[in-house]
């Protein structure tokens, strides 16, 4: 059968499956189409009626036989006359339905004091049932305001239809008595916070003897219905209650006392019904009545029954009703609306059209069948039989669940238990229920502890854990040391292996459990030669894959979701040979189908081949992924999905997506080999951003930002430092000091240690300098001391802390840290903090000792040596030194007219003994001079070369 053969017939067959039939159920068959004949019943406070409805119409005969009415139809049918029969209404006895002739025919029985009128109207036959003319006008004449009196007995209904009650106090006890003309039948039960006290003969209930609240209870309510008159008493819950009758009385207590308990009822199964119901032995029960309760908003079933006393001593829930605790007689809550209730012959009969849902009947079979053909052990301990094992003989699932239950519980000996639980548990995994096995494996565990020496616990429990996806927990039963060596065992470490992405592993128990391979079930087998197949794929063994995928594909009776399982890895096979167009179409197929943990992966690798062929573009392909990554979560194929949205994103400059995607798998699913691509496809990212120049394009606050908020991925060590002196270059070049040393501070304070957080240290402090910040730079350099830094860098600290001294006035204390230092920054600084401090001799001296013999050179000075050449002349006219001015003007006029600041040249060169130049000339030279800081643009260079702090100075001005 072909793929697109496969999805037309079988997986369109489970899809519709799945729709129609709630899980772990299996679909019921068809429903039988209905009969030509709709019998029809309906009460009337004076009279019942049945109608037949014919499909086709039929003309109906009737025939009369004192009370037995024989209604023959010209047509055959069958017909449902569950309603008649579970529970007949007013003044039918019974219904039957028998064919004479090939006909049928429905025979009603009337009780003795009913009469039947029959008739059509609108096409339909209809019979009504009533009482006759002689039975209404007993009644009548016995109470004006009475109901007919209940058929063969007294009418306990008193003459003027009043009952008077009275209470009587003694002993802690409150009691309520109720006096009628003649026994009548009482229900006496609680429902919530009260408790109901219903008797079945509508009388009018007097209750103004009695007081409103007492110790026992806080409220009375009287309701009357057409036939019943009730009282609902609001008592305390838990607050004891009897009924006692006596002839015409009935005595209902609250409180403890010496009463004796009722007689319990015993509610059975209706073995005689046609479809399921139960019922109730309830002696001298009277009727059923619908009782409104208006506290709840519904109404009630009440059997009210004579005395003596009988009741249920507790509350028993049923799916379509609950019967309730009772004292007297029995009521009950309905939860379905076509519950029928029929009271006859001392029998309490509840049913419903189709029948209740209720274990079936064999499930009461005695223990010894339901033990017989116990699930039995297999050749190897971690083998599954899921035909022999889930068998329930023919007492069904819970006698057989029971019989095993009560085998653990009567075993005589620790062997004998050990036995029996192990058969549970092999019952348990067999029917699928692994939860249910995990626990009784668990509890013999405890009790037993050598039983977790026993091979067969080690592999059942490991099989029950695979199959309630505890995979880890599994692998520990499986490689414990009683199965190391164990061919079955080997097998499902593989599968967990291969589960967990772990391919080499996977092969490796594979090869070791192929001896038991065929001992496994069909679906097994080809679980685990799919799994087989996947773990050759991951290490690239194509030819392997698709040997193991025909072998899995081969197994009979293969459901359909481990086939498309199957063909999932065919396709991946297809795509990993270089066939993409079938891998496409298999693909797109398999994603079709309504089971997302399969349908999820064949999206993903659908739409990866659809990009790669230029089906669709970039854009479509990331709307379709980021859609994916929510409709499927919690495994290796989300973190793929992951990752192929991330390299998407990437690949379109959308760098801020791309990273939010890939962290947004955090740390979780760690021990998969996806997790660990991903992590690593997350750290290039941010590498190829920020250490290989993607990020360049960005703005520089852009790429700061976007580095602020993923600088946890940044890298410990070189490539690290790297990308953060990348993201200072591009700052300090637009002058933005002050974020370039947020990002240092980061990784003083956070990332770096030793040596490398010492040449980061000295590069914020520069740029704290440069930002005229010299306290801030001084506190930098003296919280990153140590000693074990290398000279350059120690020489290069002595530096940036004599500025920063320098900055902050303290001239003395920079000169000694510098005084030795003969290097041209050192001189520099010397010379500057001699300018600050107006010593005109030593600072000319020094400035034209840093310019040394560059007068002996051709070619235009440099900016920096311009600077030094200004500040040398103007301290020496400062200073009157005319012979040292005179020599500079010697060695340095021809450079004049190439200089960037001709003019400021030669008026700090021609010095004050001229009239021609004023103060205020040397003033604007000095003023220049301090615009222009020659060391910033070296730092500027510096950083803008990556040199770190402690680097051979290059070659420049």
């Amino acid at each position: 059968m072909t793929l697109r053969q496969l999805l037309r017939s079988s997986v369109a067959a489970a899809c519709i499956a799945g729709t129609l039939a709630p899980t772990g159920y299996a679909a019921p068959p068809p429903t039988a189409a209905r009969g030509a004949l709709d019998v029809r019943v309906a009460q009337a406070a004076e009279f019942s009626r049945v109608e037949f409805h014919w499909a086709g119409g039929a003309r109906m005969t009737p025939v009369r036989q004192g009370q037995t009415l024989i209604l023959r139809f010209s047509r055959d049918a069958n017909p449902n006359l569950s309603a008649l029969k579970i529970a007949p209404p007013r003044w039918i006895k019974s219904a039957d339905a028998r064919r004479v002739n090939g006909v049928l025919e429905i025979v009603l029985t009337l009780t003795d004091d009913a009469d039947a009128k029959l008739g059509t109207a609108d096409g339909v036959d209809f019979v009504n049932i009533y009482p006759k003319a002689g039975a209404i006008a007993s009644a009548a004449a016995a109470s004006p305001a009475a109901a007919p009196a209940p058929i063969g007995r007294p009418n306990p209904m008193p003459r003027d239809g009043v009952v008077r009650a009275g209470i009587d106090r003694r002993d802690g006890q409150v009691t309520l008595s109720f006096d009628w003309a003649a026994p009548a039948g009482a229900a006496v039960f609680r429902r919530g916070e009260a408790v109901w006290i219903v008797f079945d003969t509508p009388a009018r209930l007097d209750i103004s003897k009695l007081p409103g609240t007492t110790p026992r209870y806080s409220k009375l309510q009287v309701y009357r219905g057409a036939d019943y008159v009730a009282l609902r008493v609001v008592a305390p819950p838990g607050e004891p209650y009897v009924a006692v009758g006596s002839g015409p009385s009935w005595r209902v207590s609250f409180g403890a006392g010496p009463q004796q308990s009722p007689d319990i009822i015993q509610v059975t199964r209706a073995e005689k019904s046609a479809s399921a119901g139960l019922s109730a032995a309830v002696a001298g029960v009277t009727r059923a009545i619908w009782v409104d309760d208006p506290a709840v908003g519904d109404r009630m079933i009440v059997a009210p029954a004579l005395a003596p006393a009988k009741g249920l001593p507790s509350r028993r829930e049923y799916v379509e009703f609950a019967l309730l605790q009772s004292a007297q007689g029995l009521a009950a809550e309905a939860y379905a609306a076509d519950l029928m209730v029929q009271a006859q012959a001392d029998q309490v009969r509840i049913g419903r059209p189709k029948g209740l849902a209720l274990s079936p009947a064999s499930a009461a079979a005695p223990p010894e069948e339901a033990t017989a053909g116990a699930p039995q052990p297999l050749s190897m301990p971690a083998l599954i039989d899921l035909e022999a094992w889930p068998k329930t003989g023919s007492g069904g699932f819970l006698a057989r669940y029971n019989a095993l239950q009560s085998a653990v519980s009567a075993a005589s000996d620790d062997e004998a238990d050990v036995a029996a639980r192990l058969a549970l548990a092999r019952f348990l995994v067999g029917s699928q229920m692994s939860f249910e096995a995990i626990g009784v494996l668990n509890a013999g565990a405890r009790k037993h502890q050598t039983m977790m020496g026993n091979p067969e616990f080690r592999g059942l429990r490991g099989v029950a854990r695979v199959l309630a996806g505890r995979l880890s927990e599994a692998d520990a039963d499986f490689s414990s040391p009683v199965l190391a060596d164990e061919p079955s065992s080997a097998l499902w470490r593989g599968y967990i292996s291969a589960k967990n992405g772990q391919w080499l592993d996977a092969r490796t128990q594979f090869a070791n459990g192929s001896r038991a391979l065929d001992l496994f079930p069909p679906i097994w087998r080809a679980r685990f030669l799919k799994a087989q197949a996947e773990a050759a794929l991951g290490v690239g063994d194509l030819t392997g894959a698709m040997q193991s995928v025909t072998k899995a594909l081969a197994q009979p009776k293969i459901p359909i979701e481990d086939q498309l399982d199957i063909r999932l890895i065919q396709a991946r096979i297809f795509e990993a040979k270089g066939e993409k167009v079938r891998a496409q179409r298999m693909y797109t197929a398999i994603a079709k189908a309504p089971i997302n943990r399969i349908a999820a992966p064949a999206t993903l690798h659908a739409t990866q081949l659809q990009y790669a062929r230029g089906e669709i573009n970039a854009t479509k392909a990331a709307e379709t992924l980021n859609q994916l990554r929510y409709r499927w979560r919690g495994d290796g194929v989300e973190l793929e999905v992951i990752r192929a949205l991330g390299k998407l994103y990437i690949d379109q400059g959308r760098y801020r997506e791309a990273l939010e995607a890939l962290r947004s798998a955090g740390r979780r699913l760690s021990d998969r080999p996806e997790a660990v691509a991903l992590q690593n496809d997350l750290s290039e990212a941010f590498r190829q951003l920020f250490l290989q120049g993607l990020a360049d394009g960005m703005q520089p606050i852009q790429a700061v930002g976007l580095f602020y908020d993923f600088q946890d991925l940044t890298p410990i060590g070189a490539d690290g430092d790297q990308m953060v002196r990348n993201l200072v270059r591009r700052l300090v070049d637009v002058d933005l000091l002050n974020d370039a040393a947020k990002l240092l501070k980061y990784q003083v304070e956070n990332r770096l240690n030793g040596v490398p957080k010492a040449q980061v240290a000295t590069d914020l402090a520069w740029i704290y300098l440069m930002d005229k910040k010299p306290e801030d730079a001084l506190n930098t350099i003296n919280a990153t001391r140590t000693t074990i830094l290398p000279p350059a860098l120690n020489a290069e600290r002595r530096l940036a802390t004599a500025r920063a001294l320098m900055g902050l006035g303290r001239y003395d204390a920079a000169l000694d840290l510098v005084e030795t230092d003969t290097s041209r920054d050192g001189q520099e600084i010397r010379g500057e903090i001699a300018w600050k401090q107006k010593s005109w001799p030593a600072a000319g001296a020094l400035y034209e000792r840093a310019l040394g013999d560059r007068f002996r050179t051709g070619g235009a000075l440099s900016a920096a040596e311009e600077a030094r050449l200004l500040r040398a002349a103007v301290a020496y006219s400062l200073a009157d030194d005319d012979a040292a001015l005179g020599r500079l003007r010697a060695r340095w006029s021809g450079f004049i007219d190439t200089a960037s600041n001709p003019e400021g040249l030669r008026v700090a060169l021609q010095g004050m003994s001229l009239g021609s130049v004023s103060p205020a000339d040397f003033g604007r030279v000095t003023a220049d001079n301090e615009a222009f800081n020659g060391w910033i643009g070296r730092l500027k260079e510096r950083f803008r070369t990556g040199q770190p702090a402690g680097a051979p100075a290059r070659a420049g001005g």
